[in-house]
């Protein structure tokens, strides 16, 4: 590990040498050593958010740890923006073959993530299903409909989800773009949906939710309730968890963040996350998981970047 001194930091990051021992002292850098007075600071610390980010905004005790290295972490990777054609486009293609295998994957497709990235460049897999290759390829108009709305500046909106779940559901040309209109049960869960004469009530409540919409909260915790309340609402009769994952997708990259991706190995802990908002109005766990993905995607990007 190499280190450099207060001094050498405070002209890194432009601040002052006596906002860095504060800083140290407050143990809001990574990785510090003490030796006497002086502290050593590893070369590769990031340079800890800037708290006025964060002013107007109302984050929990449990969370301005976890939200302020998020945010440092953002900040780096904006610094080293903007990306290359070529590199965005790795990064695009590599994010959805894994992208479109989990979400798929997390519903029941049974393509591996080789097959699935096979499907994706024209490729049909022998006895697999007709429908887990749709999915595939709806998956893929999906998320690469949600770059669109990115690069145009679109906002989510009711037309706008229906329009997503009209390319996710290319194998049911009935139900696409259209709320149900029979009652639905989550599998293994105990909580039953609204009945289906009050979707879209509750979806244009939720759109309107000033709550979930204004920036008083952090973006993670904004994201993670909203998909939950989404997922509670179960508007379409099918690809529910597809397109909610999309949609957190769509707001990360509109404000800068890479998109996430929830594995299928973790399917578990994500149960579990609407098991507790459902029975108990917790979000806790959903906010942590989103966080704990955002900051690892946000690492990846900045090994990757150099």
């Amino acid at each position: 590990m190499e280190y450099m001194s207060v001094k050498e930091a405070a002209l890194k990051w432009h601040i002052s040498d006596r906002r860095i021992r504060v800083l140290c002292s407050e143990e809001k850098i990574s990785g510090i050593r003490k030796e006497g007075k002086n502290y050593r600071i590893p070369v590769d610390a990031l340079k800890p958010v800037d708290g006025r980010t964060l002013r107007g905004k109302d984050i929990p005790q449990e969370y301005k740890e976890v939200f302020a290295r998020i945010d440092a972490k953002k900040a780096e990777l904006q610094k080293r923006r903007p990306l290359t054609q070529g590199e965005l486009e790795r990064l695009r293609e590599e994010f959805l073959i894994e992208f479109t295998y989990n979400s798929n994957a997390i519903e029941g497709n049974t393509l591996t993530l080789q097959e699935t990235a096979s499907v994706l460049e024209g490729i049909t897999i022998d006895k697999k299903p007709l429908k887990d290759h749709l999915e595939v390829v709806g998956h893929k108009e999906a998320f690469l409909y949600i770059v669109e709305l990115v690069s145009k500046q679109v906002q989510i909106s009711e037309k706008v989800i229906k329009e997503i779940h009209s390319l996710i559901l290319v194998d049911r040309p009935h139900d696409r773009g259209a709320y149900r209109q029979i009652p639905a049960r989550i599998k293994g869960s105990v909580y039953i949906p609204p009945q289906p004469f009050l979707v879209p009530i509750q979806m244009e409540e939720l759109m309107k939710d000033d709550s979930l919409r204004v920036n008083k909260m952090h973006l993670i915790e904004r994201l993670a309730r909203f998909h939950m309340e989404f997922e509670r609402i179960h508007p379409f009769i099918d690809g529910n968890g597809r397109i909610g994952r999309l949609l957190m997708n769509l707001e990360l990259m509109q404000q800068g963040f890479p998109p996430t991706n929830v594995k299928f190995a973790d399917r578990k802990r994500y149960y579990e996350c609407f098991a507790d908002y459902q029975e108990h109005n917790n979000a806790s766990k959903m906010i942590i998981m989103l966080a704990d993905y955002m900051e690892e995607e946000l690492d990846r990007y900045l090994e990757i970047l150099g």
